[in-house]
């Protein structure tokens, strides 16, 4: 991958940065996106909400997580389909542009946002609290974030029912996956730069910043099979096991 997006990807973070549901909820998510429509026919404001996400890793940082809310038709990513351009970009290179080019021009999309993390990526056990907000069609929540130490594995979830009553929390916890589109060498020549110095691994390894024609794969997102030891990765450092993260949703209005 001479990855060089690295730093672009963190620029584009920091322009970019502007469950359990309650006793009374309708159970279900056909249930709750009823009652989300039957919501938004009286009311067609914005609607607003406090998202967290936390990374509950021992060792693996994430990019800044690119987070939309969104209408159903529309994906950023499916396991068991052929990842996207843009998805294999912040699986493997660290490269959020052009994932965020895409939703921003798509009308599906309403509220397009790139969370950074204090240092920029969301580090092993910190938590990142931002608003966001959702047009009257917009009844679903996505994000996506690089597994920073790994060749093309990431973490996200993909059309998650936004809670629809005010004051309504949602938490949904997320897996490993990886765009199946480099292959798993665990080398830190073929990750992207920050990773040795992220997770305290030293290497004279430069690392990359884009896709190496060598290491092609299917390009078929599946679930990550983890950290094996076979090179320059620590399986009890950069291992993981679910879940990856969290992620915590109030309407707010």
């Amino acid at each position: 991958m001479n990855k060089r997006n690295w730093m672009p990807f963190v620029a584009i973070g920091l322009i970019a940065f502007t469950g359990a549901c309650d006793a009374d909820a309708p159970a279900g998510p056909e249930a709750e996106i009823a009652t989300a429509e039957a919501l938004a026919r009286n009311n067609s404001a914005l609607r607003t909400y406090e998202v967290t996400i936390t990374n509950y890793t021992g060792g693996q940082p994430f990019t800044p997580p690119l987070v939309a809310t969104h209408e159903k038709q529309v994906n950023i990513f499916t396991v068991g389909t052929a990842a996207s351009f843009g998805a294999k970009e912040i699986a493997e290179n660290g490269n959020l542009g052009p994932m965020l080019g895409r939703l921003q021009s798509d009308d599906a999309f309403s509220d397009v946002q790139v969370v950074t993390g204090v240092a920029g990526p969301l580090v092993p056990g910190e938590a990142v609290t931002f608003t966001i907000t959702a047009g009257r069609r917009a009844r679903w929540i996505s994000f996506m974030s690089m597994l920073i130490c790994t060749n093309d594995g990431f973490t996200g979830v993909d059309s998650f029912v936004l809670p629809p009553r005010v004051g309504q929390t949602k938490e949904k916890e997320t897996r490993a996956y990886e765009t199946h589109t480099e292959i798993n060498t665990e080398r830190f020549a073929h990750m992207v730069p920050p990773c040795p110095a992220l997770t305290g691994f030293p290497s004279s390894a430069p690392g990359m910043g884009t896709s190496h024609p060598d290491l092609l794969e299917t390009g078929v997102i599946q679930m990550h099979p983890g950290i094996t030891g076979s090179a320059d990765l620590d399986p009890s450092v950069h291992g993981f096991s679910p879940p990856l993260s969290q992620i915590r949703i109030t309407r707010t209005s």
